[in-house]
């Protein structure tokens, strides 16, 4: 490799020209300076052993070579060497000692392995789907760095703690709108597959910023359990919801009432459509779907009830099961029907949670069936905590929809 190309731009740098001179004097190839045995490897290497060093002098309080201090007791106690994983591929390095065991290196610190940040690596590709055999190819292919599967798993392991960690933090005190949505996973469970449902949470803060507020993996749904979800969202600080949007999740309606009774509930109205229609010819799906509409866009809930009565008249004797269950959830379906346009279209459906689904069932479909319920939390969490990089800011319309939860909820949102 020519080192007139690389000379110009080190003039201005912190390393001396005359010492890259010398050190690129001994490449004649670009695999003498970036392969496998290749200088830059070495240089990390010496470079990093030189900074554990020169932390080591600062707090024994002497140079290596140097006489210690009269009053210094610890003293050095020679090096241990120690392998690091970086972008350049395993890299030696020497850990220097003292005999009271009381250094602790901060560039490299005891019992890391990585360097470079190499967690930040494999976290992002497990978040997406990709498996720990699959995560230790790539790495093998792009960074020619050889990483075992079982390191892979002890570094998402290390997540568990922060999953924990963010079940468990503190929320806001108030929420205008909460959605809840169930996803189902295969997961192994005593010995066979099954489908368990995990059930999110997605609460709209006081800004208008989003923000999933918990995970719950639970095989059967009922009040009991819903309870002990509000009641910890209760815990962690939650004092009021304004408005909580499910789809037909049995037994919410009653813990609701039990935990927040001034909270206003919303069954999803797209679910029921989907549900009203399953049995629909496809040919009269449209005209079905059409007559609904009137129901659900109706400018109150009195002319909601004309056009339920509409719908009955027209299509009740070939589908008397849409009009029962319609009639059945009424109270459910029509609390959105009290609030401006703004409003309406932000409660009426559970699309904000959706989105969020999407991106988790993406995820999902590479693996398959997950190990056991431990492993899916752990994937789901960081699958969450990817997609929520990708949320924008607030709804564009809600400096306008505060003011219209002030109104309706004047006694409940804070004045400040």
């Amino acid at each position: 490799m020519p080192r007139k190309a690389l000379k110009g731009g080190t003039d201005k740098g912190r390393v001396p020209t005359e010492l890259l001179d010398q050190l690129l004097s001994q490449c004649e190839s670009s695999s003498d300076l970036t392969g496998p045995d290749g200088l830059l490897k070495e240089l990390v290497g010496a470079l990093v052993s030189r900074a554990m060093n020169v932390e080591l002098a600062e707090h024994l309080g002497y140079e290596e070579g140097e006489a210690p201090p009269a009053h210094q007791t610890n003293r050095r106690n020679g090096h241990t060497p120690k392998t690091v994983r970086t972008k350049l591929g395993s890299v030696e390095v020497k850990t220097p000692r003292d005999r009271a065991g009381s250094f602790e290196p901060r560039i490299v610190a005891k019992h890391q392995r990585d360097f470079d940040g190499f967690d930040d690596q494999i976290l992002p590709m497990y978040a997406r789907g990709m498996s720990v055999r699959d995560i230790a190819k790539t790495l093998q292919d792009i960074y020619g760095v050889a990483v075992s599967p079982d390191l892979i798993s002890r570094v998402t392991n290390a997540v568990i703690d922060e999953l924990r960690t963010w079940q468990h933090r503190p929320l806001e005190p108030i929420y205008p709108i909460v959605y809840l949505d169930a996803l189902f996973v295969k997961i192994r469970s005593k010995g066979c597959v099954r489908n368990m449902a995990v059930y999110n949470a997605v609460g709209v803060r006081l800004d208008g910023t989003k923000e999933v507020l918990g995970m719950w993996l639970q095989e059967t749904e009922g009040a009991k359990f819903w309870m002990a979800i509000l009641e910890e969202l209760r815990q962690r600080g939650v004092e009021d919801i304004l408005i909580l949007c499910a789809d037909g999740l049995k037994g919410l309606p009653d813990a609701i009432e039990a935990v927040f009774p001034r909270t206003i509930f919303q069954t999803c109205i797209v679910h029921m459509i989907r549900s009203s229609v399953r049995y629909v010819p496809w040919k009269e799906r449209r005209g079905v779907c059409a007559d609904l509409r009137r129901i659900y866009t109706a400018v109150d809930e009195e002319a909601a009830l004309q056009a339920l009565q509409d719908f009955d008249s027209k299509w009740g004797q070939r589908f008397p099961m849409i009009t029962k269950a319609w009639e059945r959830r009424w109270d459910e379906l029509v609390p959105f029907l009290a609030f401006p346009a703004e409003i309406r279209r932000s409660v009426y459906t559970t699309n904000a949670i959706e989105a969020l689904h999407r991106k988790l069932r993406k995820v999902l479909k590479t693996r398959g069936h997950l190990p056991s319920p431990e492993a899916a939390m752990k994937l789901l969490y960081l699958a969450v905590r990817d997609a929520q990089k990708s949320w924008g800011g607030r709804n564009m319309r809600w400096g306008q929809m505060v003011l219209q939860f002030a109104i309706h909820f004047e006694d409940r949102m804070p004045t400040t």
